[in-house]
């Protein structure tokens, strides 16, 4: 080459040495970063990948904290409770001992009130002070707002779970069946006929015939007494009746002055003028004076309705069984009075309805069971023969919720759907009714995104005095002066503790369950994904050491070749000054 205005050897020596330089230069920034794409003209499409994945990654790191954010408040809360169910352990211990008033003095049974005093004080400062970074978690701030309060049919109700939205969540519940209870029923039949009870009474040639205004049992074994007031003067004789005790006293005065005030008619105006019986002479004419009969007068079995014969049976219940033991002439409120009685050991009241002696299970639902078993019973004896059925189960309620068929346990229903799990316990009333829940709750995000598929929501309820329990009543009730004290009611303490120790053993068990199957689980996942998601990223976006310093080992070479080969170039036009010479 003999010109020197373009040297072209120069220029693409020049332009090798660039690209070489370009290539050394992506190698050291790779190394350097660490990281193969570090701009958008690296790789456009790896990086769209990349920033798409890094995101996802950032929103499962969040979720991540999230969770175990969530899990340590579920876990203080749960700490708080295992002291609250210690403390409702102890109060059931010390109702229990106070039921054995007849080895307790009072003062041990005073001691053992404060007691539960200052154990009920406990658990109301516990609701007060467990708190999470300044959140309150027992004193019903995480609980659901709602006005299921206001329905009068709805005794008792715990909302779980529930996802509002801009505006309140409504519930309505139709109830199709009302839960019933296990009954046997004892026909009338099974007993001797109704009559009215009467008795007579007189002295001969005189006499009164005494008879109870309606029909039954009811007015079996009344008695009358006689009072002969001397003091009274002259008044007519008076009569009352005392339908507790059975009892008719008859009082008159045989010193009246006038004869009229102190003879058999006068008696007879007398029980005339009681609601429940009626009198008439029985023989003679009335006009007589008064004396009272000599053996007692009393209408005995006359009433009817009582047993034919000798009866034994065992009556069973969900509580257990008992054996009774009944005579011929016992009635039927008798035997429902005797079975009522032990109620609380067998789980099966009485009561007599139109006639019939009816058994049924304290409780309602598929689990409430009233069984008899007729032991003996004398030949004369009407009752085995006339039971409708030895045994016989109630039924649960039926009912939906928002169109949910509800789970019906006895008179509670319940569902379990990713937006609403609550349950409810009602009355037998059968009434259809709704409510509103407004908001609160606490709410967990668990995912990446911000939306309701990936969070979780759970209601905290109170655990105060005020709040905790049941059907059977409140826990402040146990506290002195109240009316399920120790010395005002203790079966009802008793039933009241048992609720409220089912309650919050039931709260603790949703935490942990909410803890182990949603929480746990969701950490393990979030954090497979996020590992899965950063080797992706890293496969994506990382540089490969091994390559990159091959790379870079090749670009310094072409660089130090092409520093040097352009060095020759330049010196090649040089070679004309040899043809001037």
């Amino acid at each position: 080459m003999t010109r020197i205005n373009s040297n072209v050897a120069s220029l693409v020596a020049q332009n090798r040495l660039q690209s070489s330089n370009k290539d050394l230069g992506l190698a050291l920034t790779r190394l350097s970063t660490g990281l193969r794409i570090n701009s958008g003209s690296d790789d456009p499409a790896g990086l769209i990948a990349s920033e798409a994945l890094r995101s996802e990654i950032t929103g499962l790191n969040k979720a991540i904290s999230n969770t175990k954010r969530a899990s340590q408040i579920i876990t203080t809360a749960d700490s708080a409770l295992g002291q609250v169910s210690s403390l409702l352990n102890d109060i059931r211990g010390l109702v229990v001992e106070a039921a054995n008033n007849g080895a307790l003095s009072d003062e041990e049974v005073a001691a053992n009130q404060l007691q539960i005093d200052s154990s009920l004080s406990a658990i109301n400062r516990i609701s007060k002070t467990t708190t999470f970074q300044g959140q309150k978690l027992l004193d019903g701030s995480l609980d659901y707002v709602s006005d299921v309060g206001s329905v009068s049919s709805v005794q008792d109700a715990s909302i779980t779970r529930a996802k509002v939205g801009a505006s309140a969540l409504n519930v309505e519940v139709i109830v199709s069946s009302v839960a019933t209870q296990g009954s046997i029923t004892a026909a009338s039949t099974g007993f001797t006929t109704a009559a009215q009870a009467n008795v007579s009474f007189g002295n001969g040639t005189e006499s009164i015939d005494v008879t109870a205004a309606a029909s039954g049992s009811d007015f079996n074994d009344v008695q009358i007494n006689f009072v002969d007031d001397t003091s009274a003067g002259n008044v007519a004789a008076s009569a009352a009746y005392d339908s507790t005790q059975k009892v008719i006293t008859v009082t008159y005065n045989s010193t009246a002055s006038t004869a009229t005030n102190k003879d058999f008619n006068s008696v007879v105006t007398a029980i005339n003028t009681l609601t429940d019986f009626g009198a008439a002479l029985g023989g003679g004419t009335g006009t007589v004076a008064f004396t009272e009969p000599t053996a007692d007068v009393s209408t005995a079995k006359t009433g009817g309705e009582v047993l034919a014969d000798d009866l034994v049976f065992e009556l069973s219940g969900t509580e257990g069984a008992e054996t009774f033991n009944f005579g011929s002439g016992t009635s039927k409120s008798q035997i429902a009075a005797a079975v009522n009685l032990v109620s609380d050991s067998t789980g099966v009241g009485a009561a007599v309805s139109s006639g019939a002696l009816v058994l049924s299970s304290t409780t309602y639902g598929g689990e409430a069971v009233a069984a008899i078993d007729v032991i003996s019973e004398g030949s004369s004896g009407l009752f085995g023969a006339n039971l409708d059925s030895n045994r016989a189960s109630g039924t649960d309620i039926v009912a939906s919720v928002n169109g949910v068929q509800a789970s019906g346990s006895g008179n509670e229903l319940s569902i379990n759907t990713s937006s609403l799990a609550l349950s409810l316990t009602v009355d037998g009333s059968g009434s259809n009714f709704s409510f509103s829940i407004s908001g609160g709750g606490a709410s967990f995000q668990l995912g990446p995104q911000v939306t309701s598929s990936q969070q979780a929501s759970l209601g905290i309820s109170s655990v105060s005095t005020g709040q905790l329990g049941g059907t059977n009543g409140r826990l402040y009730e146990l506290g002195s002066g109240q009316t399920k004290s120790l010395t005002n009611d203790v079966q009802g303490a008793s039933n009241v503790i048992d609720d409220v120790i089912s309650k919050v053993t039931a709260l603790r068990g949703r935490l942990g369950a909410f803890q182990a199957t949603t929480l746990d689980s969701n950490l393990v996942s979030l954090n497979e994904t996020s590992a899965n998601l950063q080797e992706a990223e890293s496969s994506i976006r990382d540089a490969d050491f091994a390559q990159e310093s091959a790379r870079l080992t090749r670009a310094q070479i072409l660089v130090q070749s092409g520093t040097n080969v352009l060095a020759l170039a330049n010196q090649n036009p040089q070679n004309v000054l040899a043809l001037l010479r």
